[in-house]
């Protein structure tokens, strides 16, 4: 049952690529164009509904019944990917098929140093997220190509999320609680 669960969960990630792309391709039109961020908005929706569903009722479920645990070294340990590893390797999996978006996550305190902010405007960009708790976008270029940017709160939203970020030694910090901002979530599309 836990599989059917995951195959569904890994189907939905498909179907994110599929809707995304068509979001995008009539976001950059000019004749009747989505704005920019409202297809941010409905990519930022999709992804988050996604993780959270994994999270809750994929990872912590097959925990409870001891079926199956999530690890860092899940390939390795045949175990289930972290809900932050679920979601790079989701986005990672639109990159290799050459989709047009991008979307990662990124915290001022990030276990993984390619987590972190990867410029002084991402860093202050974040700053103002975590601060305040609001989404913030802007323009930015990167490997000379132009993309709207819009970074999301990301709150933890499981106590998994919170007790593993705390537990962890090489995070640099240790006192997250359920609902916390505890970076962002970075979704770029580009500019025509």
């Amino acid at each position: 049952m836990g599989w059917k669960r995951t195959l569904a969960v890994a189907v939905a990630i498909g179907l994110i690529g599929l809707v995304s792309g068509l979001l995008i391709e009539q976001g950059t039109r000019t004749e009747g164009a989505l704005p920019l961020r409202t297809v941010a908005d409905y990519l930022h929706a999709v992804i988050e509904a996604d993780r959270t569903f994994y999270t809750q009722h994929v990872v912590e479920r097959m925990e409870a019944m001891l079926i199956v645990t999530a690890s860092e070294d899940w390939r390795a340990k045949q175990a289930l990917p972290l809900p932050a590893q679920f979601l790079h390797e989701a986005s990672r999996g639109l990159h290799i098929r050459g989709e047009p978006f991008r979307y990662r996550l990124v915290s001022p305190w990030p276990i993984n140093p390619h987590n972190g902010p990867s410029s002084d405007e991402g860093r202050k960009a974040l700053d103002q997220v975590v601060g305040y708790g609001e989404v913030v976008e802007d323009y930015v270029t990167l490997d000379r190509r132009r993309y709207f940017r819009a970074i999301y709160p990301d709150r933890a939203v499981s106590l998994a999320c919170v007790s593993c970020h705390n537990a962890h030694p090489k995070s640099p910090k240790h006192d997250f609680k359920l609902n916390d901002v505890m970076g962002g979530l970075e979704i770029l599309i580009p500019v025509p």
